[in-house]
């Protein structure tokens, strides 16, 4: 069997497996909405409210990053193997990757949430300093973020949360409180702790408030800056950990007799086993120095 072939089976057959997980995950989920939604008389209820340290893949999702991670996996087990079993017996290992892309997802949206927060704090800031007061200032800051973010963005979402809190008559140092806790951003709990202080002790907020936004605002733009510094390294740890592959698929189809003994005899077998642990201990152990919390 040539390796056209066993690639072609090996993804026909990744992609049976994906759809089987998918459908059975589709439909537990079908099952648990149908419940709730006959719980709630027939009511379907929209919950705006977002914990950022917990994130729930939906089934296309949870489907999609199984078939890449296994078809990733295949083909680097067939690159490695040259075998369709040896290569679809390592494929199971991307089951744990949804996990790995649910982390990913949950830092992209702090980030994101962070760099909001910055310009929704300095437009805050310039309207409390012109004497409107909290709540036509949050408005007033939704306003201005809709010019530079879609509506669904975060920190709109979350700012309008707080706007209705207000006028539910809820305290603004409550519904800050609340929103940095589900937020696990360290600048937006301490603009909380701080809006908390001002308003047990009667400080002047709005000062309190300026200076705050002013340190918080220089905090996250040397956070992005060090973050795009990590970037460059990340794109550098990616190319470099795709280099043997790329240096063993050019030696198989260049040198195919000096590379012919690997892919054959059980010494050559546990020699590519060894090589691929140590690649893929390398992989995570670049991946966890580039991972930076800044």
């Amino acid at each position: 069997m040539d390796m056209i072939t066993i690639f072609l089976v090996g993804i026909a057959a990744i992609a049976a497996i994906a759809i089987v997980i998918a459908n059975g995950k589709l439909s537990i989920k079908a099952l648990l909405k149908k419940a709730t939604r006959d719980s709630s008389n027939g009511k379907n209820t929209v919950d705006d409210i977002v914990d950022y340290d917990t994130y729930k893949m939906k089934s296309i999702e949870h489907a999609l990053a199984l078939l890449v991670a296994m078809l990733a996996l295949f083909a680097i087990g067939t690159i490695f193997y040259r075998s369709f079993i040896l290569a679809l017996i390592i494929t199971p290992l991307g089951l744990f990757y949804p996990k790995i892309r649910t982390k990913q997802i949950i830092r992209k949206r702090k980030t994101e949430l962070r760099l909001q927060f910055k310009d929704a704090l300095q437009s805050l800031s310039s309207s409390l300093h012109a004497g409107k007061s909290f709540e036509l200032a949050m408005r007033n800051a939704i306003a201005d973020l809709l010019i530079q973010y879609e509506a669904n963005a975060y920190i709109i979402k979350e700012f309008e949360i707080i706007v209705r809190k207000l006028e539910s008559n809820e305290t603004i140092e409550k519904a800050f409180e609340e929103f940095a806790k589900r937020s696990g951003i360290e600048e937006i709990q301490s603009f909380a702790e701080i809006l908390e202080t001002c308003k047990r002790t009667g400080g002047n907020l709005i000062s309190a408030i300026k200076s705050s936004t002013d340190i918080i605002s220089d905090k996250i733009e040397v956070l992005n800056d060090i973050g795009s510094i990590l970037s460059e390294k990340k794109l550098e740890q990616k190319i470099l950990s795709s280099m043997p592959i790329l240096l063993i698929l050019m030696l198989s189809t260049s040198a195919r007799d000096f590379m012919q003994p690997v892919f054959t005899g059980i010494t050559g077998r546990v020699v590519m086993t060894v090589s691929l642990t140590l690649f893929v201990i390398a992989y995570f152990i670049s991946e966890k120095i580039t991972n930076i919390e800044v």
